[in-house]
């Protein structure tokens, strides 16, 4: 992330503006894929917490269609819209905080085991 002109500017992001969300005319400074991701981010407290729990199958099953939805945008002529890329990057944002906490559980658990 860098800050120039007093604008955030995420260096992982594409942040071109057709696939990116407006709000009062001002572009969000992620695209709509990556803002679905952050969002998805918001639920790493209940999986932290325990207060929700996904086992590893269902995981990489929120995970997939950003990734097919990316690919084969990057290899087609097929152009998704905004909302897709963002309904598949919240759920993937999901699927990575669920990744997350269930890797930190199993490193956590084997550390455990060797002391």
């Amino acid at each position: 992330m860098r800050i120039a002109n007093r604008e955030i500017h995420f260096v992982a992001c594409h942040q071109l503006p057709e696939r990116s969300f407006h709000f009062r005319g001002k572009q969000f400074p992620v695209c709509a894929r990556c803002t679905g991701i952050y969002l998805g981010y918001v639920f790493y407290p209940l999986f932290m917490l325990s207060i929700w729990y996904l086992n590893p199958t269902y995981t990489f099953m929120l995970i997939i269609p950003t990734f097919l939805d990316g690919m084969v945008q990057a290899f087609s002529r097929y152009e998704s819209t905004n909302t897709i890329r963002f309904v598949t990057g919240l759920a993937a944002g999901i699927g990575l905080v669920s990744f997350m906490c269930i890797t930190g559980t199993w490193l956590y658990n084997l550390i455990i085991k060797l002391v």
